[in-house]
């Protein structure tokens, strides 16, 4: 049994603001050849990369992403002050261009692109879809859109081509009939959500467990299944792997 392969959950976010290109390209030089990052749009109908609902815990400021145009977020910094105090006060919120810029350079990494369904609620599938695709042309062959929105990915299907990622909270909200009508490649569960025991496959997808800092849970995992793991700790849990899989056992 091979370990698990490791995703950047939203970059190395132990080490950096999440979801900016100093968090990405950090976990790319700590050997990440999976990342995901979160997706919202600006007021002026940008995509850019951001998870929460609201701006204050990353930029200490009050209301939304799609509140502000692209203009009015590029003067905010997004350094995560509650978490790194002063030190990134100069790192800005990234628009998903730069991103697909930083992944053009780096031809062996894939990227999961979630759609966060905020923006969905804002600016609705198709808009959201199209102004995504476009950010993200130039490295579309090494994209996965994924989001816990199964009508998205639904309407996603049936445009383009992609691999998608449906996302769940808890492992049995994947038997719905949307979703295997949908035939996602890859399957996300919070670890939080999985049953105590038994496999944790999914009909011709590829499993993926977020979130996950130790390395002894990441094997247990694999055992049962699981293909990929989602960390803040990029590096950290990739040593703890090496250092806790059995001797003779592969890598991922």
């Amino acid at each position: 049994m091979p370990l698990p392969e490791l995703v950047a959950h939203r970059g190395y976010a132990r080490r950096f603001p999440e979801n900016t290109l100093a968090a990405v390209a950090a976990a790319i030089a700590a050997g990440a050849r999976h990342v995901e990052i979160d997706v919202q749009l600006s007021a002026d109908g940008v995509p850019v990369l951001f998870h929460d609902r609201t701006l204050e815990r990353m930029c200490g400021v009050a209301g939304a992403v799609h509140e502000r145009t692209l203009a009015e977020l590029r003067t905010l910094a997004c350094s995560e002050p509650g978490k790194f105090g002063a030190q990134f006060r100069s790192e800005g919120l990234a628009s998903l261009a730069a991103f697909g810029e930083l992944l053009r350079g780096q031809p062996e990494v894939h990227a999961f692109v979630e759609i966060k369904r905020v923006a969905l609620e804002r600016f609705g599938h198709e808009r959201v879809l199209e102004v995504v695709l476009h950010a993200l042309e130039p490295v579309l062959a090494r994209v996965t859109l994924i989001s816990f929105s199964i009508p998205f990915l639904a309407a996603t299907r049936r445009k383009h081509p992609l691999p998608l990622g449906a996302v769940f909270d808890r492992w049995q909200e994947r038997e719905a009939a949307a979703v295997w009508e949908l035939a996602p490649e890859y399957v996300f569960c919070d670890v939080d959500g999985l049953p105590a025991r038994g496999r944790l496959v999914h009909e011709r997808a590829r499993t993926v467990v977020y979130e996950v800092a130790d390395a002894r849970v990441a094997l247990a995992l694999a055992e049962r299944g699981v293909e990929l793991v989602e960390t803040f700790e990029i590096a950290e849990l990739a040593q703890a792997l090496a250092r806790a899989a059995p001797a003779g056992r592969g890598g991922g």
